[in-house]
């Protein structure tokens, strides 16, 4: 369970958004809106356990969180709105690296599964400069069947991705909550996720 109490966040001077209250139990997506500067990536970060709030309290399976917390940090995969790859390293290298970071381990078999389970199969020995802009984000998001984590904070996970991209990451969306985890994504894109499993948030 993934709670808030009288949440707020500033940039500077400028306040981002306050008294945000929160509860979003196992199985849940909260899919927040809002325009540029609303505070998204923000509020993610914080729920990351990267960021201190200004205000308010982040409770997280019934305790209550600090920012580095290592019980937080430790249940949480965070996707960044960049996909973070070293252009010098191929597919494959850049998913291995990236589970790496969030202390897993994956087999080259596990790794390659994992490509082609985001059509990247062919171009799991390029390297990433030659990729395009969504199968840059593929590699980035294929980590999502190889990181074991109970809450995933995604922030725009379906910038620069297709049709059969988006299929393929609601498809995984659907699975993690059907096993109780729970999701929270920033995006301006439909996802069309199962209604009952979600809740929408809009910052203004």
């Amino acid at each position: 369970m993934l709670q808030t109490q009288n949440l707020g966040a500033r940039r500077g001077d400028a306040l981002l958004f306050s008294g945000l209250n929160l509860s979003v139990p196992p199985g849940t997506a909260l899919v927040i809106g809002g325009p540029n500067g609303s505070g998204k990536t923000t509020l993610l970060r914080i729920l990351a356990g990267l960021s201190q709030p200004a205000e308010g309290a982040l409770i997280w399976q019934g305790q209550r969180m600090r920012a580095f917390d290592v019980v937080l940090r430790g249940g949480t995969l965070f996707i960044g709105h960049v996909p973070a790859l070293k252009d010098e390293l191929t597919a494959l290298e850049n998913l291995a690296s990236l589970t790496r970071l969030h202390g897993a381990a994956a087999s080259t078999e596990e790794l390659r599964e994992a490509l082609d389970l985001w059509a990247l199969g062919r171009q799991h020995a390029l390297p990433a400069r030659v990729l395009s802009q969504g199968q840059r984000r593929r590699v980035g998001l294929a980590r999502l069947a190889l990181v074991a984590r109970a809450m995933w904070l995604l922030d725009e996970p379906a910038t620069a991705l297709d049709d059969a991209g988006v299929a393929t990451l609601r498809a995984a969306i659907a699975t993690h909550l059907a096993g109780g985890g729970v999701a929270v994504i920033a995006t301006h894109h439909e996802l069309s996720l199962p209604t009952a499993a979600t809740r929408l948030l809009r910052l203004a």
